[in-house]
């Protein structure tokens, strides 16, 4: 099997090692002068959730980084569990940027990666040519934040590959009803990995847990709409499954009032979250690049 991509690795402000795809634009339509596409994954994913939108991408001239933020994939654990949140990844990520001279980028932000690409958009906007917004918004509803509360930072591990699907199925099936077998399994795959011990487990430090785990329920969330308007301007494109329980289908309705010329693709039969393989969110991707000046 053909790999398009290599390994690279970057230093946080606190002398973490972290690590990203790195996927040069290939094919007859490269463009230099094109900013590259970073995917942004979610709160327990790594950047192995966009290996095919990745590899589809670049193939069409645009180059793709797909960092593993850190405490996930191959990315170093932190320290000290404080740093698992949105403020010290947007700082990471920022790292990256300089470390990699790039301006401006496109984001594609899946859940978490969302939230960081809002952050970002509040404090740097000029650094986004275009944004994917994948199944989140300025509004998390606590229902599905409750659902991610029941089930990360669970050190679970599997003997076979077949299992770890299997307890995949079981535990995200109302999100993805139409899921075969394989789906399961590139899922347990991308999200998962294999051990020195010989046991499957997910891939990620289960300390990310603590500061979601540790938060104060009463408290008032940081009021995000904002920071979602500070992404008018730009080609920008929201996606949301129609199952989801994160992502509310009122909180959709009010971003696109809010920002009138962005696109809006709902995902039928899909909850939380889309992988942007699905053929709706590709083609609306494809022209989302066709707007990036």
């Amino acid at each position: 099997m053909t790999k398009y991509y290599t390994n690279q690795t970057w230093q946080s402000a606190d002398g973490l090692t972290l690590h990203f795809r790195d996927y040069p634009a290939r094919g007859p339509n490269v463009d230099a002068a094109r900013p590259p596409v970073i995917c942004l994954h979610g709160l327990t994913r790594n950047g192995r959730d966009f290996e095919d939108l990745a590899e589809h991408i670049s193939a069409a001239g645009w180059r793709v980084l797909a960092p593993d933020v850190r405490g996930r994939g191959k990315s170093e654990y932190a320290g000290d569990s404080a740093t698992y949140a949105v403020p010290t990844y947007v700082g990471d990520l920022i790292a990256l940027l300089e470390a990699q001279g790039i301006a401006r980028f496109v984001s594609v932000g899946t859940s978490m990666g969302g939230l960081m690409t809002m952050v970002l958009a509040s404090l740097a906007p000029d650094r986004l040519a275009g944004v994917v917004m994948n199944d989140i918004g300025p509004v998390i509803e606590t229902g599905g934040l409750d659902a991610i509360k029941s089930y990360v930072g669970q050190a679970r591990s599997f003997p076979t590959w077949m299992h770890a699907a299997r307890s995949l199925q079981e535990l995200h099936a109302a999100n993805f009803p139409q899921f075969e077998l394989d789906d399961w399994l590139t899922m347990a795959k991308r999200g998962m990995a294999l051990h020195s011990n010989g046991r499957i487990s997910f891939d990620y430090d289960m300390k990310i847990a603590e500061p979601i785990l540790q938060a104060d329920a009463a408290a008032v969330p940081p009021d995000l709409w904002p920071a979602f308007e500070a992404l008018s301007g730009r080609p920008l494109l929201l996606v949301r499954g129609e199952l989801s329980g994160l992502f509310s289908a009122e909180t959709f309705a009010e971003m696109q009032r809010r920002v009138p010329a962005a696109k809006a693709v709902t995902v039928p039969q899909i909850g939380h979250a889309p992988t942007l393989d699905e053929p709706v969110v590709r083609d609306a991707i494809d022209a989302l690049l066709a707007d990036i000046a």
